[in-house]
């Protein structure tokens, strides 16, 4: 039988308190804390492209967009995340130095470390926000958005096409491919040779 090290409950005001001190950031689930690691230059440029259009936009207005170093708490969920990029328009978080609470919008950057993640049990927690309205997801890899909005018989899941627009109705926003990626410059892709 293996000897397996009992891994401690975490309280949240332990998380927060230890999340203040911490030099790396740590996302907390149920109990659980997990370190964040970094993020190349691509997923950084397409969050920053994204976070510069967005706040344009809602410039003047009751919305605030949030870059990776924002805690987003899911209560529901008993769980603090970092998004790439959200948007929250409740008169509540203005007032809230260190976490939000009701994200309106949220984005990931995908990559092939977090893909599987951000598709998965993290959407399933930010699903839990009763005012998230898009869950917006961003190849770092490829030009691949897609955009899942709240309805009230579920999500609906759509692709943004190449020539096409990320449209995000919650906020009466959008932008073309070009403007997500710009700057970007991909790795090429290894030839398995023939």
């Amino acid at each position: 039988m293996s000897n397996l090290a009992e891994i401690p409950y975490i309280t949240v005001d332990d998380y927060l308190a230890g999340e203040a001190e911490s030099p790396i950031k740590h996302e907390y689930v149920a109990g659980e804390v997990f370190a964040m690691a970094g993020a190349g230059d691509e997923h950084v440029t397409i969050a920053l492209n994204l976070a510069s259009l967005l706040r344009d936009h809602v410039r003047g207005g009751p919305c605030r967009v949030y870059i990776a170093d924002m805690k987003l708490r899911v209560e529901r969920a008993d769980a603090f995340f970092y998004p790439d990029v959200f948007v929250t328009c409740h008169p509540a978080d203005a007032e809230r130095r260190t976490a939000k609470q009701h994200a309106s919008v949220v984005i990931e950057v995908l990559s092939e470390r977090t893909e599987g993640y951000d598709r998965g049990t993290k959407f399933a927690h930010y699903r839990r926000l009763e005012t998230l309205k898009e869950y917006v997801l961003v190849d770092s890899r490829s030009r691949s958005v897609e955009v899942f909005s709240r309805r009230d018989d579920g999500w609906l899941f759509q692709a943004v096409p190449e020539g096409g627009r990320l449209r995000l109705e919650t906020l009466d926003f959008a932008c073309g491919l070009d403007a997500i990626y710009e700057d970007v410059t991909f790795e090429p892709v290894e030839s398995t040779g023939d």
